[in-house]
């Protein structure tokens, strides 16, 4: 059974998603939080394994609560899923420095979150195309993004070539199809790529997809 805590500030958005979530028979929400403070307070105590985290929220935002949920090595088993509105939310470069492991439209399609849920649960990461897209112009415009052009450049052909497919969104298994190539060996070519490029996670690889010019707007 996968354990979801939902953090929004809005009750009704809450309940919206708890009623999407247990629709599905391996789902079960576990716990609300209606800000980053009360979010902490319930991740630390119940240990879910995904949290789904509104990013504009008063007092504790979204960011920091991700940031200090990904920080904490007891929580390491805790998944964090961003939930964003396409049109206001500009800090979706700063929740992958968080450390968010993916990025849902609050009006996303029910099949489409509770697949992220699965997704996330079993430690892969996920991007949906539409808020891919927005992650990387926020990246584009930041004035502090780091840049790692030297440990880009000792990536062989094929390794800079499995980047630019996860830059483009893609899955594990998505990747394998298209390379012709196993899911086992396609989650090793995602590890050795995490430590080549000194990245915390597959949504850094992503942005930093992005920035070198393996993947254009």
């Amino acid at each position: 059974m996968i354990r979801v805590v939902i953090v929004d500030d809005q009750q009704l958005v809450r309940a919206g998603l708890r009623a999407l979530l247990e629709r599905a028979p391996d789902i079960t929400v576990v716990g609300e939080a209606a800000d980053g403070e009360q979010a902490l307070v319930l991740v630390r105590e119940l240990r879910p394994d995904v949290a789904l985290m509104d990013v504009r929220m008063p007092g504790m935002d979204g960011i920091e609560a991700t940031r200090r949920i990904t920080g904490d090595a007891r929580l390491a088993a805790t998944q964090v899923v961003v939930l964003t509105t396409f049109d206001t939310d500009d800090h979706l470069f700063d929740a992958i420095q968080a450390g968010a492991a993916g990025f849902l439209l609050k009006d996303t399609h029910p099949d489409e979150l509770r697949r992220a849920v699965h997704v996330v649960a079993t430690g892969d990461a996920l991007l949906s195309p539409a808020v891919t897209r927005r992650v990387m112009d926020a990246a584009a415009r930041s004035a502090v993004r780091p840049r790692n052009t030297e440990l880009v450049g000792r990536l062989t052909d094929r390794e800079r070539e499995f980047l630019r497919h996860i830059g483009r969104g893609m899955s594990n298994d998505e990747i394998a199809d298209e390379l012709h190539i196993t899911p086992a060996t396609a989650r090793t070519y995602v590890s050795r790529l995490l430590s080549k490029l000194r990245a915390r996670d597959r949504s850094q690889l992503v942005a930093l997809a992005y920035q070198e010019g393996l993947v254009e707007p």
